[in-house]
């Protein structure tokens, strides 16, 4: 009789492990996670990325994203990122109901609070923590809900950025072919060239000559037009170190080294002497864009080499 109550004590307890764990289980599975109103990255017009009491504010006009009140021409494609992880923002899973954040870079000087408005609309607002050990996955937690979920994807680098790095560092910009004339300049020799069309009739059997595009000097002799298209192909879509942002455009004069293009508008572009021999970046100015940047030293050795080239310095 003692086994047998023995055996009913320990079916009891086994019971009772069964129950506990199904409804336990049950609990953690069959919760339903937050409904997330669908909102547009086209039509987001504001954002605003905070973390540490700083706060980042983006403005879209014309369809051209602004930083702060500087209105600095913000980079396109790092803010089509950040509006991709706004419209696409799935939770996946409930996390933790404690309120312990400090555990998923939730508290308050870790977390980034992102905001975002469809014109004077707040229609998205969520907090980023860090990512999950999977990296598949990041923490946050919604503006009106306490609980830590996981959302899907690895998106917080997207957010974390400072105003520099948000910036767009293109400097100069044009189409290579639209480009007919150049002036070129270093160590105070200055060359003008001229793209041109020449026919050419040897060793051709038809009786239209054919037209060659050359690239010739102002004395008409003709320039290699490999070396001047290398110069253009490096300069057409410049992007600088950094922005001078405690200088004018105006406070440099005397250039190294220059170049002038024109075809359907003209551009501009100068390199300056470094204010510290052992700076390791260049400062330098461009037609196309309102404030002075650094180039870095192997970008302006390049620029440098190839104009010596076209020049036979």
């Amino acid at each position: 009789m003692k086994i047998k109550k023995e055996y009913f004590i320990l079916a009891g307890i086994l019971v009772a492990l069964i129950l506990y764990l199904v409804l336990h289980r049950s609990d953690r599975t069959h919760y339903k996670l937050p409904d997330i109103t669908k909102v547009s990255g086209k039509q987001i017009s504001k954002l605003e990325v905070s973390k540490a009491g700083k706060t980042l504010v983006l403005n879209k006009k014309d369809n051209t994203w602004y930083i702060g009140a500087k209105e600095y021409p913000a980079d396109s494609a790092k803010v089509k990122k950040m509006l991709d992880v706004i419209e696409e923002l799935t939770l996946t899973a409930l996390v933790s109901e404690s309120k312990n954040y400090v555990r998923y870079d939730l508290s308050h000087d870790e977390k980034i609070t992102v905001k975002a408005w469809k014109g004077k609309t707040l229609s998205r607002e969520f907090d980023i923590g860090k990512a999950a050990t999977t990296y598949q996955h990041t923490f946050v937690r919604l503006a009106t809900d306490p609980n830590v979920y996981h959302a899907l994807g690895n998106f917080r680098r997207e957010f974390d950025k400072t105003v520099d790095e948000l910036r767009d560092k293109t400097v100069l910009s044009f189409t290579e072919k639209d480009i007919r004339e150049l002036t070129l300049s270093k160590d105070k020799k200055t060359m003008i060239l001229t793209q041109t069309q020449v026919s050419e009739q040897e060793g051709k059997t038809s009786k239209e000559p054919e037209a060659q595009i050359v690239w010739q000097n102002a004395d008409g002799k003709k320039v290699d037009k490999e070396k001047v298209k290398s110069l253009l192909s490096f300069l057409h879509q410049l992007e600088c170190e950094a922005y001078i942002n405690d200088a004018k455009k105006d406070d440099f004069k005397n250039p190294t080294c220059a170049v002038a293009l024109r075809g359907d508008k003209k551009y501009s572009f100068s390199v300056f002497a470094k204010k510290d021999k052992d700076a390791k970046t260049y400062p330098a100015i461009s037609s196309e864009n309102d404030y002075p940047f650094s180039l870095s030293d192997s970008q302006v050795e390049s620029i440098k080499s190839k104009i010596e080239n076209i020049l036979d310095l």
